[in-house]
């Protein structure tokens, strides 16, 4: 605790407070979705710079981009509200590491094992709510055995377990050079982002895919494939992690992603199978420039609130 304390000191003395340090952007996500132009949307915009990873991004600060963004110390610091978590809950109740593992048919249905994953749990000093984090790092393992350079894109990263909770979302970019989140939604569905598409996707889909958009390169989704419906079950992050960006803009780190709710996972903490989607949506070529990121979805365990029902079930490849 010295250390925290003298962190906390030194942030005072730059003129910011410890209050500021953990001030909290979480923003709620109504199970009516969010009105923009043309209807309803299920997804609220986070961080707009670098339209959605085609181009560079500019993390967060105090001042400026910081919507849905908080200011933890470190990644195991709690992104909540500093009076709920003190003391020991001030850290994570538990963790949880696994290995990303691709297998498909772009991979010669093989294992290829391209990160890992990191998932904490806060729970606050009186137990009536749960922050749930998520963070991506990965490597650079190429995952397609054909010619050239295939490193896997997080495109969106999915959490589910949140059918009939309130929830609200936010994220940090702790370590700095991390993918922020562009936005994020009450959706099951992510949706394909290219220069040109629709920030905020409407509702109107009348189904549930994990991917929307167009499978192949070049060219832009049509108006149905840029659609995602409300799902009270999951939430999805926008982001643009990969070790090797076709763009230039490349950062293997994902922020960490943050889904705050009143429902808590029951003791002992066990992560649950599929809880967690990591969606590739074909944003652009892969980092030789040549071949594609084709639609993949990989699920991975996580935290989730008692008697979660992680549906619908994963097709592979997406």
């Amino acid at each position: 605790m010295k250390k925290v304390k003298l962190k906390i000191a030194i942030v005072s003395a730059l003129g910011l407070t410890a209050s500021h340090v953990f001030a909290t952007g979480f923003v709620a996500l109504p199970n009516t979705g969010f009105s923009v132009s043309g209807g309803t949307s299920a997804y609220t915009l986070c961080n707009t710079t670098g339209n959605f990873g085609s181009g560079y991004s500019v993390n967060p600060t105090l001042s400026a981009n910081n919507t849905c963004a908080v200011f933890p110390i470190t990644q195991l610091h709690s992104p909540g509200d500093p009076a709920n978590y003190t003391g020991a809950r001030l850290f994570p109740v538990a963790t949880h590491s696994s290995s990303i593992i691709v297998n498909n048919t772009y991979t010669g249905n093989v294992n290829k094992n391209i990160g890992i994953l990191r998932d904490l749990l806060w729970r606050s000093n009186d137990d009536s709510e749960c922050i749930y984090g998520v963070h991506v790092q990965l490597n650079t393992t190429d995952y397609n055995p054909v010619a050239g350079n295939q490193y896997f894109e997080v495109n969106d990263v999915a959490r589910g377990g949140w059918d009939g909770v309130d929830v609200s979302i936010a994220y940090s970019t702790v370590p700095v050079n991390a993918s922020p989140v562009y936005r994020a939604g009450l959706t099951y569905t992510s949706v394909q982002h290219r220069p040109g598409d629709v920030d905020q996707p409407l509702t109107g889909l009348g189904s549930q895919p994990s991917i929307n958009g167009l499978n192949s390169w070049p060219g832009n989704a049509s108006a149905t494939q840029q659609l995602a419906d409300i799902d009270e079950n999951w939430v999805d992050f926008t982001t643009d992690a990969n070790n090797l960006d076709d763009d230039g803009s490349s950062s293997p780190n994902s922020g960490v992603y943050y889904v705050k709710s009143s429902a808590c996972p029951a003791t002992p903490y066990t992560p649950v199978a599929n809880a967690i989607r990591l969606r590739q949506t074909f944003q652009e070529l892969a980092g030789d420039g040549v071949t594609p990121n084709n639609f993949i979805e990989i699920t991975l365990p996580g935290y989730a609130p008692a008697g979660a029902v992680l549906t619908p079930a994963h097709t592979n490849p997406y």
